[in-house]
């Protein structure tokens, strides 16, 4: 029967050999690959990592403004509102 509390040892024991497993396939299959799939390989894993970080900034920094925009709006459209209720 296995245990289901495992000290934190084992935990990382098991997390350092399932990266040694994943380090291994992915030299081995970089061992394989010819020097054109490697080159684009390379070229996908630098777009990946240049190009997705940007557009999830960009996304995160325009819907900030979006919101941001929306709250002023509301706020002026409130104020707006009851100093027509006043006169």
């Amino acid at each position: 029967m296995k245990t289901i509390n495992r000290t934190i040892g084992g935990v990382f024991r098991e997390v350092g050999l399932a990266a040694q497993q994943i380090g291994r396939a992915f030299t081995r299959a970089l061992s394989r690959m010819s020097w054109p799939a490697l080159l684009a390989s390379c070229i996908m894993m630098a777009l990946l990592l240049t190009i997705l970080p940007l557009a999830l900034t960009l996304f995160a920094i325009f819907l900030l403004l979006k919101i941001a925009i929306a709250l002023i709006a509301g706020h002026n459209a409130s104020k707006h509102v009851h100093e027509n209720k006043e006169q």
